[in-house]
């Protein structure tokens, strides 16, 4: 039997390098936990330490990475506060 080569994985683009990097530095420093205006000032800072770690990234794309991390900040359901109530089924017997 021929052995199969080893297939690799496609190399990562900056921006999906810088995006998995922000991610990280979303949950190791606590980010999730803050409140709305602190996230944004965090996330204009960290913004331009990512502008200056990857210089091949355009405006458009840090603009991008910075609506992809504030959008990862928020959660998929905040804790019930705006939630209706269950609709019961009209067509339950």
């Amino acid at each position: 039997m021929a052995k199969r080569r080893a297939e690799r994985a496609p190399e990562k683009t900056a921006l999906e390098r810088a995006r998995d990097e922000l991610f990280s530095h979303i949950h190791r420093c606590g980010v999730l936990r803050a409140e709305a205006e602190h996230q944004q000032e965090w996330m204009a800072d960290t913004m331009q330490f990512m502008a200056e770690r990857y210089p091949e990234l355009s405006s458009a794309e840090l603009e991008q990475l910075k609506e992809l991390g504030l959008r990862f900040c928020q959660p998929v359901i905040r804790g019930g506060e705006d939630r209706e109530p269950p609709q019961e089924d009209a067509n339950a017997a």
